[in-house]
């Protein structure tokens, strides 16, 4: 059997009418509506591009910080413990009366110029890492840095002046690492005039 032979399994006879398929559209000739469904499918695109790299530059400013502040603020729990030893050298400083360093044998001094020393190193070492002390004699009180332990009565300065320092305080960055406890002036101003009022 050859090709010629064979038969096409369609055995029906062709009716007449030819077969009329689908119009073919141009591309250059868009579906009525089309233009203005891509261009609000653009917008919203565009729209939600410009949300998402909002987004995205927030959240890098936002991981800048973070890690700039974990730089700075991670080491505040070190810091607070070292201030201790800051404060046990200042205490070792101060139990030595100015009489009995003036009178010193050279050992006694040699004694007393090393821990002197060994505070300057310290207070140096915290600096360089953000930690600084805090000294507010005679400024003006400040609840953000300071804790007020007791009032003296003190006419020569006015009320609300820091007269006495109990413990530095210390700051780390823009964070108080501890407030400084003080002594504050209740000023003799202002019971001035109360007094005047009562005669």
């Amino acid at each position: 059997m050859t090709d010629r032979d064979r038969q096409p399994d369609d055995t029906t006879p062709p009716t007449g009418e030819p077969v009329v398929s689908k119009p073919y559209i141009m591309p250059d000739d868009p579906e009525p509506g089309s233009v203005e469904l891509l261009q609000k499918e653009a917008a919203e695109s565009r729209d939600r591009m410009l949300r998402t790299l909002a987004e995205m530059e927030n959240l890098r400013k936002r991981t800048a910080k973070e890690v700039a502040d974990s730089k700075l603020y991670g080491i505040t729990g070190f810091a607070r413990d070292v201030l201790d030893i800051a404060d046990n050298l200042q205490r070792a400083l101060d139990a030595v009366p100015a009489e009995a360093r003036a009178a010193a044998d050279p050992g006694l001094t040699s004694l007393i110029e090393g821990v002197e020393l060994t505070e300057r190193s310290l207070l140096n070492a915290l600096e360089k890492h953000g930690v600084k002390k805090l000294d507010p004699q005679g400024q003006k009180f400040d609840p953000n840095f300071h804790q007020a332990m007791y009032e003296v009565p003190d006419a020569s300065v006015p009320a609300g002046t820091v007269v006495q320092v109990m413990q530095a305080g210390y700051t780390i960055g823009e964070r108080v690492l501890r407030p400084a406890l003080v002594g504050v002036a209740k000023g003799g101003a202002k019971a001035a005039p109360a007094a005047e009022a009562a005669n």
